[in-house]
């Protein structure tokens, strides 16, 4: 298997974090990424460095005027008198001033709130490069993928909170999207996306909400109680030609390894009913019982039989880095999930 890396990405270096109504030090580190490096290595895996994705690529999923933001947002912050060193939008739109006819502002203090959705996506001035360098890897893998082979997109920032113009949750550029995209413009009539993530994959699910050829199913911690908080539930299952499309798998928090797996099994399960040609997976160690912000308390062994799982599907598949902060562990368990994978 190859793993797809840009070291561009450890440019990205987010300060800023919200937890409880405390600032505190952001999760999002570059160190995730060198321990997820470190898995790779002691696998054997064949790590491929790839270029960004150009902006023609990211249009497949994301808005142009997003991506403006994205790319020349923080040129426009750091002009403005005493900025911070990140984009942290202070103000977003509600569902009331939409519904009154809302729009974008022109100033960028105002378009932080409009392209961003909380605070846990600050952008620096070294942010745009990562973020598209991540999208590469993601592309990368998927066309690995469609030529027939497993493949690991080593993609930081993650993704899957990001909607087609939005930010959010660590997220920038839906990686996983990208791929599934890539894998449908490559030839699979239809791709499932099985998101194994401790949050909801709301962006993805907001890309894909409509569409009866991609499947998202997310296997996640009860939005009740857990991020995204507002998305995420049984009932959403996708409208118009998505009616159906669209599978969430919420957790009581501290489910642990047999209810995950349940669930894990059950998403399997429906890729493998929805007829797929190609498979993304959203694989976040964020799961993880030894997790800072633990919620589903997954252990090594667990994530080792969801590869497994997954990989009995035989199917063409890519594999997208999204969460997982604990870097004590995130390269065993990339180990451990890869391991089952090549077992089943």
């Amino acid at each position: 298997m190859k793993a797809f890396w840009n070291p561009v990405q450890l440019a990205h270096t987010p300060q800023f974090f919200l937890l409880r109504g405390r600032p505190r030090p952001n999760f999002e580190i570059p160190a995730r990424a060198e321990a997820l490096l470190l898995g790779c290595r002691s696998l054997g895996l064949d790590i491929v460095e790839v270029p960004p994705a150009e902006r023609a690529a990211m249009l497949a999923v994301h808005a142009p005027d997003y991506l403006d933001f994205l790319a020349a947002g923080h040129a426009a912050w750091a002009a403005q008198p005493d900025a911070g060193p990140e984009i942290v939008a202070s103000s977003h739109p509600s569902p009331e001033m939409i519904g009154n006819g809302a729009r974008r502002p022109e100033g960028i203090a105002g378009q932080a709130g409009w392209y961003m959705s909380d605070a846990s996506c600050p952008i620096g001035k070294d942010s745009w490069p990562a973020i598209a360098a991540a999208a590469g890897c993601a592309l990368a893998a998927a066309d690995e993928a469609a030529a027939g082979s497993g493949a690991y997109a080593l993609a930081r920032p993650p993704g899957h909170h990001a909607y087609a113009a939005r930010a959010g949750g660590h997220c920038y550029v839906n990686n996983a999207a990208l791929a599934a995209e890539r894998l449908r413009a490559r030839g699979a009539a239809r791709v499932a996306i099985l998101d194994i993530d401790s949050h909801h994959g709301n962006g993805t699910q907001g890309i894909f909400w409509r569409r009866g050829d991609v499947l998202f199913v997310s296997v996640h911690g009860d939005p009740n109680r857990y991020y995204p908080w507002f998305t995420g539930h049984a009932g959403e299952r996708g409208e118009g030609a998505g009616a159906g499309c669209n599978l969430n798998l919420p957790l009581a928090l501290g489910t642990g390894d047999p209810g995950w797996l349940e669930a894990a099994t059950q998403g399997v399960n429906a890729v493998r009913d929805f007829g797929a040609d190609a498979l993304v997976v959203s694989l976040g160690f964020d799961a993880s019982k030894d997790e800072p912000l633990n919620a589903l308390s997954v252990t090594a062994d667990g994530f080792a039989r969801a590869g497994e799982t997954i990989g009995a599907l035989r199917l063409p598949t890519a594999i997208v880095q999204e969460g997982g902060y604990n870097v004590d562990v995130l390269g065993d368990l990339l180990v451990r999930f890869l391991e089952g994978l090549g077992r089943s």
